[in-house]
């Protein structure tokens, strides 16, 4: 179906557009805004559009758009507009609106699961190892001094105000 025809159908308006033989969109120039009823909704009827049809109003309004721009209507200019950078195809919005909030929901939904899980495993670990301490360090730094360890800049050196292996 031509844009032609879409044009007619939808109201009753002359024709901005004719089919040639070589079955190539030719645009017909008119000052008037004829184009207005398909033109002037694009933005609502182009996701209703056929394939074919949506080709055709593409091709038509590369043909129009290679005119000088004064020449041509507002609704041209917004449809080729709309056409070429209109939130559809590939640009079309990844979430319908209200889905950020789904999202939102979603990703704490996850994050309270993962702590959950977090927690029941923590629960069910064995308790800390008798050398988390710090008695038990505390040893070990004793250790390390009575065996010079590190003498120069560790445990064992002249006047080490460090904590040692003390961690908790």
């Amino acid at each position: 179906m031509s844009l032609l025809r879409i044009a007619a159908s939808r109201a009753a308006a002359p024709r901005l557009m004719t089919r040639a033989a070589s079955s190539s969109v030719h645009v017909v120039s008119q000052s008037t805004n004829a184009s207005a009823p398909l033109l002037a909704n694009i933005e609502a009827s182009w996701s209703s559009l056929p394939a074919s049809e949506q080709a055709e109003v593409y091709q038509a309004l590369e043909e129009v758009q290679k005119k000088d721009w004064k020449e041509l209507t507002v609704d041209e200019k917004k449809a080729a507009y709309f056409v070429s950078f209109g939130p559809h195809g590939p640009r079309a919005p990844v979430l319908p609106p209200g889905g950020s909030m789904k999202v939102f929901a979603g990703t704490l939904a996850a994050v309270a699961a993962a702590f959950t899980i977090f927690a029941v495993v923590r629960s069910q670990a064995p308790p800390p190892p008798k050398t988390w301490n710090r008695e038990y360090q505390e040893q070990s730094n004793e250790y390390l001094k009575e065996q010079k360890s590190n003498p120069i800049s560790g445990v064992s050196s002249e006047g080490y105000k460090g904590k040692g292996m003390v961690m908790v």
